[in-house]
């Protein structure tokens, strides 16, 4: 099997939760790889920073001001980028929520931000993809940033509604591949799960306020988000006739 990315060069791809992580070690490496790349993010203050240090190389980084769980916002999004970029080929839904909250007290509200985040906001961005791709005939990419409790629930404190909104995930890469074969469309469908990664993501939910769960993630040992970028440029790569349909990540060491 020939890996390439030369067929995405000059392309568009859109990542959303661009602002840190693995979302922006993903749009730094598709501009690196000669894409035009739009980064979603609340914090696309956060983007343009990282576009302005990824001035010169062969593609470029756009910051777009989104909110992954306001619709509206998403569609302003799809929509900037079709007027300003071009149509898009590659959507990485990377952005994601946990909220320091359990099942037997909890917080209707953070529940309801957990999975307009993980679940909603990834359907409209794949809804809103399908169809750029379908009106303009392009074979592109959707690519789901799901997690390895998306396969397993760990035995670990304080996941509420987080390892559920990650089974959906799973379940929609599946429920999708089966839909695009139904109607003829050979656009791509992969789900990416990662372990722990080395990221913002839990100090930015305050998920680390509890102690014991400080204490425990502590032990864990770790991926980088570059690892899980290099993931989402090797599925890419693959020929046209391959699918990755489900790429698993650990670290070495990983007990669950």
């Amino acid at each position: 099997m020939v890996l390439s990315m030369d067929r995405w060069k000059g392309k568009v791809a859109i990542v959303t939760g661009a602002s840190a992580g693995i979302g922006a070690a993903i749009a730094e490496q598709l501009v690196e790889a000669g894409l035009q790349v739009a980064g979603f993010a609340r914090r696309s203050e956060r983007v343009e920073e990282l576009s302005k240090k990824l001035q010169g190389k062969k593609g470029k980084l756009y910051a777009v001001k989104i909110d992954m769980t306001k619709e509206d916002d998403i569609l302003k999004g799809f929509k900037w980028v079709s007027e300003k970029l071009g149509p898009v080929h590659i959507l990485v839904n990377n952005a994601g929520l946990i909220q320091q909250t359990n099942l037997t007290e909890g917080d209707t509200e953070k529940w309801k931000r957990i999975f307009d985040t993980n679940v909603l906001g990834l359907c409209i961005a794949t809804r809103e993809a399908v169809k750029v791709m379908k009106a303009n005939k392009i074979d592109g990419h959707i690519i789901h940033i799901n997690s390895i409790v998306g396969h397993r629930v760990p035995n670990f404190p304080g996941m509420n509604v987080y390892p559920a909104s990650k089974y959906a995930v799973t379940a929609l890469t599946e429920t999708l591949r089966q839909e695009f074969n139904h109607v003829g469309l050979k656009i791509k469908i992969t789900s990416v799960s990662p372990g722990a990664v080395t990221t913002e993501f839990l100090e930015a939910s305050n998920f680390l306020a509890d102690p014991t769960v400080s204490e425990q993630i502590k032990k864990l040992p770790f991926l980088k988000s570059e690892d899980i970028a290099d993931s989402v440029l090797y599925v890419l790569s693959t020929p046209p006739h391959v699918q990755v349909h489900e790429l698993t990540i650990k670290p070495v060491g990983e007990m669950s």
